[in-house]
């Protein structure tokens, strides 16, 4: 599957899959308690609390990729306070356009019914698949952590 192993910004190679209208749909923004193993490569404490935006990135109506982006409250000073105002531009095209912009540590997982990364996937599919395959890399943006899971949903073309 050539989409988790590809460094280049996800949503340029989406854009160029995408021979319609590409979007990016926002699902949910706000102040939340990330997951366990989020809060742990992020180095943030037990009950710190962090920006979460989740959102869907379609082409022609159609969901391809579910992305949550986990922003530490501490990420979110300076420079980096402009990533709590996106609302449906893509993050994207924000960090790779920063040349000081660094990726840190990818994982890729196959994500299975009853985790919670698979349920909200899934929430406005109209179908639930056996598993779907993400990836999570934790960015450096203006020097400041965060972090994003990208999970490819069954609408995404295998380019």
């Amino acid at each position: 599957f050539r989409w988790l192993r590809d460094d280049s910004s996800l949503t340029e190679r989406l854009l160029e899959a995408c021979a319609g209208q590409f979007q990016v749909r926002l699902l949910h923004q706000g102040w939340g308690v990330p997951l366990a193993s989020e809060r742990r490569l992020l180095g943030m404490g037990r009950t710190r609390y962090g920006m979460l935006r989740e959102v869907e990135l379609r082409c022609d109506g159609q969901p391809w990729v579910f992305a949550r982006t986990v922003i530490p409250a501490r990420s979110l000073r300076g420079a980096a306070g402009r990533l709590a105002h996106l609302g449906e531009r893509p993050l994207g095209a924000v960090l790779f356009a920063d040349p000081g912009t660094r990726r840190g540590r990818v994982e890729f997982a196959r994500l299975a019914p009853r985790q919670p990364l698979y349920e909200a996937a899934v929430r406005h599919l109209d179908t639930r698949p056996a598993a779907l395959w993400g990836r999570r890399t934790l960015f450096y943006y203006a020097g400041k952590p965060l972090l994003v899971n990208e999970i490819f949903l069954p609408g995404v073309p295998d380019a």
